[in-house]
């Protein structure tokens, strides 16, 4: 059975059109509250990014856990790895992130986490939507008596002892003086956070994009738009860039150069490291989106390679499936089950800084080994939430067929619908980086055709 609102993020949309509306976000927080009540739960953690609408929705939320009966904790803006980590520390029975991650300001979302840190699995958000369905459409919304109802306090201290998390995954006996670092936090959740974590190891920290006021959060800045992030790092003549998303649940580097160093680059780094100091648990697994050329480099070191679905929930599934500790994604998103349960960017970059320092090399030296081979990844957008028709349409599937044709052994094609914003990505990877800038317009013109 598919889930109606629950996509591979939780629930995301624009601000103000549904189900991004505080009635949903309500009724979503009962229905939620409800169902893991039944199971045991008394006390949910809220944390949020840096939105505006955080503010109306966090409050939302909070009425409809407290007429479920289950208590709310506030941590106030906090990165989404960082409210699964704390609903484990403060011992609450699951966590809530009101983010979008990477969109602009006017969109927002809301995920669950249960009290291990993971994702909510498929049956519970099952269930969860069924409870919805009818409130929404029955009013059907019930509230416990008043004796019953939750209650709100907030928590004060959980940035600094998210701060210590992230500085234990730094090994005592290394330090990041020397360094020099331009921390980009996107204007997000990690905002007074990242900055402080690499300065308190000893780096030289040079942080921007760290002002945030509700409406510049991932605008023109952080993981997704790395611009500034280069400049910074050859204005300062730094010695690389860490660049989070507006959930800080997202990594990408740049290094001395101004290079960008991609999800697929840091995952080479990490199996490299531990392919060295003999802990390489397994393989890695990445998704459909993975570059050949990470394949390629890992295959090389005799490090077996899985890919899943486009989504962290899907490479944590075959993580565990597998036994293995290590897996993510193009974008940045990158899961080390020994250190975190979920993707988490600032884990990450201590993981990637510490390989640097225990084989001296610099950013740029330590990946050389893998080379990537050229991507094109164009993004069509939709008018209405038509991708599955779209892709099944005869005109899409010839100027597929057509471009697999041309490219024969030389590349691969993907099409996919995106599982947090109306679009259809079209990925085309080849050694020939023209053929696929080529073939990838052909097929976005065919699917242009039909909007």
């Amino acid at each position: 059975m598919s889930r109606k609102y629950f996509g591979t993020d939780g629930v995301r949309g624009k601000v103000g059109t549904f189900p991004i509306t505080p009635d949903f976000a309500m009724k979503l927080g009962w229905a939620a509250g409800t169902v893991l009540a039944s199971s045991g739960t008394k006390e949910i953690l809220i944390g949020k990014d840096t939105r505006n609408s955080g503010y109306m929705f966090e409050s939302a939320i909070e009425a409809g856990l407290s007429a479920a009966g289950v208590n709310v904790a506030f941590v106030g803006p906090m990165p989404t790895p960082a409210v699964a980590y704390l609903a484990s520390t403060f011992r609450a029975d699951a966590g809530v992130v009101i983010s979008a991650s990477h969109n602009p300001y006017y969109d927002n979302g809301i995920k669950f986490f249960n009290n291990s840190g993971t994702k909510l699995n498929d049956e519970q958000e099952l269930e969860i939507e069924a409870l919805l369905e009818q409130a929404l459409n029955n009013d059907a919304m019930q509230c416990v008596s008043s004796k019953r109802l939750g209650k709100a306090r907030r928590i004060n201290d959980a940035a600094g002892r998210y701060i210590e998390f992230c500085k234990g995954i730094f090994a005592k006996d290394l330090t990041l003086e020397g360094l020099k670092i331009v921390v980009d936090s996107a204007n997000g959740a990690a905002y007074h956070i990242a900055p402080n974590v690499y300065a308190e190891l000893g780096a030289d920290v040079i942080s921007i994009n760290d002002k945030p006021n509700g409406l510049n959060i991932n605008e023109q800045c952080g993981a997704t738009h790395l611009d500034s992030l280069q400049a910074a790092v050859l204005e300062h003549k730094a010695d690389l860039g860490i660049a989070l998303d507006g959930d800080a649940d997202r990594l990408m580097l740049v290094d001395d150069s101004g290079a960008v160093i991609d999800g697929d680059q840091i995952l080479y780094i990490l199996a490299k490291a531990a392919k060295l100091q003999g802990k390489m648990q397994g393989g890695v697994v990445g998704t459909l989106m993975s570059n050949l050329g990470l394949e390629l480099a890992l295959k090389e070191m005799d490090i077996p390679f899985k890919r899943a679905k486009v989504g962290d929930r899907y490479v944590v599934e075959q993580l565990k499936n597998t036994g293995w500790k290590l897996g993510g994604e193009g974008s940045g998103h990158i899961l080390h089950l020994d250190y975190a349960t979920t993707g988490d960017g600032i884990v990450a970059s201590l993981l990637v800084l510490t390989a640097l320092i225990q084989q001296k090399q610099s950013l740029k030296d330590y990946v050389a080994g893998m080379q990537k081979l050229p991507q094109v990844l164009l993004n069509v957008r939709l008018s209405q939430n038509n991708a599955n028709e779209i892709l099944n349409t005869d005109s899409v599937k010839q100027a597929v067929v057509e471009a697999e044709t041309l490219l024969a052994d030389t590349g691969r094609v993907l099409l996919r619908k995106s599982g947090t914003e109306p679009l259809i990505r079209v990925m085309v990877e080849s050694t020939d980086s023209v053929a696929s800038q080529v073939q990838a317009e052909d097929i976005a013109t065919a699917i242009k055709a039909l909007l």
